[in-house]
């Protein structure tokens, strides 16, 4: 039985008023501000992303990353982002705050353009059949070095690719989801807490078995 319900995804930047420009034009979503909080909205709560200030800049190769389409990769860049290079079908980018994100060309680009969240992983089918448990859904068996996790109730893109890489986590990741759910129930089918609610938070920060962090919401 599902014990989270997915709630909205989280990117950290310095510049979060550059950030929010830019991603709202790239996935097709509207830039919304209250004082110093910047957020993209969308159709539903599902679809919001937050835009996280944060005082450091980014280090190493985002172990989190956006899949985008696009009508094309000078578009992206015309907005901001760099080009890395291109590998096989879809080219290898960066936002003005320099974390790498996918774009994929296609003819006729709908107007959501977020399809995928890849996150890099030392063991994909096992930490793919965890969030299985957390969300529901599905994780076909791949053999490619690659796991996804489709099919979750009311994610508003395709589904979350868990993707084998060589190297362990090492910092906090600048891309993370939120969830509705029991943070005690999530800490018994093994996540760790964190950081618990209280003060000026208003949330519990757990991470899931592969040290992803991830934040916490209780309903009602």
């Amino acid at each position: 039985m599902a014990a989270a319900r997915f709630k909205d995804l989280c990117i950290d930047a310095v510049d979060v008023r550059a950030a929010a420009r830019f991603w709202s034009q790239a996935l097709g979503l509207q830039a919304r501000n209250e004082g110093d909080s910047w957020w993209l909205a969308g159709p539903t709560e599902q679809h919001t992303i937050w835009l996280n200030q944060v005082p450091e800049p980014k280090k190493v190769k985002n172990r989190v990353h956006l899949d985008v389409r696009t009508g094309s990769v000078t578009e992206l860049a015309e907005l901001g982002a760099s080009e890395v290079g291109p590998v096989r079908n879809w080219t290898v980018m960066t936002d003005p705050d320099g974390q790498e994100f996918c774009a994929f060309v296609r003819k006729r680009p709908p107007e959501y353009r977020l399809f995928d969240l890849v996150v890099d992983a030392v063991d994909p089918r096992t930490i793919a059949g965890w969030w299985v448990e957390q969300f529901g859904g599905h994780s076909p068996i791949r053999e490619r070095g690659y796991c996804d996790v489709a099919g979750i109730d009311g994610l508003p893109w395709r589904k979350f690719t868990f993707l084998a890489v060589p190297e362990p986590k090492t910092v906090k990741n600048r891309v993370h989801w939120d969830v509705y759910a029991d943070p005690d129930e999530l800490v018994a089918r093994g996540a760790t807490l964190l950081q618990a609610k209280g003060g000026d938070l208003g949330w519990h920060v757990l991470a899931d078995p592969e040290g992803n962090e991830f934040c916490v919401h209780t309903e009602g």
